[in-house]
């Protein structure tokens, strides 16, 4: 505007357009505020809503028939969900699915593929069980933020007095509880020449012993079968550690309903083997591969995957045992 046409002091006219001008630049000042908080809202919702699928899409993973397709799809899934954690760092559910995630792919995809082909190329299985031996260890990370999401110090804790820590615990922590034990002891097993990772085996068995005590029937009995697995890593006398392990197999079968193969392959392994029983070793794989694994449709991959590993233990059978 010609400068020329503004009053010479303030008056009317001047007034008039400064408390319009300040109208609209409050009005367009809140519009642009509600496109904002709009546009927040929105994304908010949207990785709201992204965190509880991906939080829950275990399950689907959980009942396919193909795991090369799961070993195929799981890389860019779990990629999602740290994407998706950086931005929502303390959702609990979200964190439980990362180290649930991690350890089966871990366990399923790299430890047991090292396994098969360790024989043929013992340079691959090293680097294989690095591998997993990276994602055990992130899916322990994700499983103690999922406990205390909020609590920095929780993990020191955690080692210093595992009792008194994990005694605030309830039965709606149980998952929490149960993936973080798993990934750790997946860690731990596979870093048995690392003395700062097996000094932490006792707060696994502490993870573990809490989880039992509060739902032992966890997941169709998953508990009692990590603790087959776990039973000799306790010391004292091995005949009493066996017979530990096969209550909690026994424990195992009848919680899953005799729908699992897992049991029978952890005992297979955590008993049989070290005490050269063949026999015993031969009637549980047959048992393991026994199972239909499309009874359970929500265990379907699981039975799959430990039924190959059941296949490969018979094939294998001469180099666990010394007859």
């Amino acid at each position: 505007m010609p400068k020329s046409v503004l009053p010479s002091r303030p008056g009317p006219v001047g007034f008039s357009l400064s408390s319009q001008l300040f109208r609209v630049s409050r009005t367009a000042l809140a519009a642009l505020a509600a496109v904002s908080f709009s546009a927040c809202s929105l994304h908010d919702l949207a990785t709201d809503r992204l965190a509880g699928g991906l939080a829950g899409q275990g399950a689907a993973f959980a009942r396919d028939d193909d795991p090369q397709l799961i070993r195929d799809a799981a890389p860019f899934s779990l990629k999602l969900i740290e994407t998706v954690i950086a931005e929502r760092p303390r959702h609990r559910e979200l964190l439980t699915a990362a180290a649930r995630g991690f350890t089966q792919y871990a366990y399923a995809f790299l430890q047991q593929e090292a396994d098969f082909v360790e024989d043929a190329d013992i340079g691959a299985a090293t680097r294989l069980r690095d591998r997993a031996r990276g994602l055990y260890r992130r899916g322990r990370d994700y499983g103690l933020r999922s406990l205390a999401p909020e609590d920095a110090g929780f993990a020191d804790r955690l080692r210093s007095d595992p009792a008194a820590t994990l005694g605030r615990f309830s039965v709606a922590d149980v998952p929490q509880l149960y993936w973080t034990a798993a990934a750790w002891s997946g860690w731990i097993g596979l870093s048995r020449d690392d003395s700062v990772a097996v000094a932490d085996l006792p707060v696994v068995l502490a993870l573990l012993d809490r989880a039992l005590a509060l739902d032992e029937a966890y997941d169709g009995g998953a508990l009692h079968g990590l603790a087959i697995t776990l039973a000799g890593s306790r010391g004292g006398d091995p005949a009493a550690a066996a017979a530990k392990a096969r209550r909690h197999f026994e424990r195992a079968v009848q919680l899953s309903g005799g729908n699992l193969a897992a049991p029978h392959v952890a005992l297979a392994e955590a008993v049989a083997i070290p005490r050269q029983d063949r026999p015993e070793f031969d009637r549980l794989l047959k048992a393991a591969l026994a199972v239909d694994p499309d009874r359970v449709a929500d265990r379907r991959l699981e039975n799959r995957v430990m039924q190959q590993r059941a296949r490969w233990l018979q094939q294998h059978s001469d180099k666990f045992f010394l007859e």
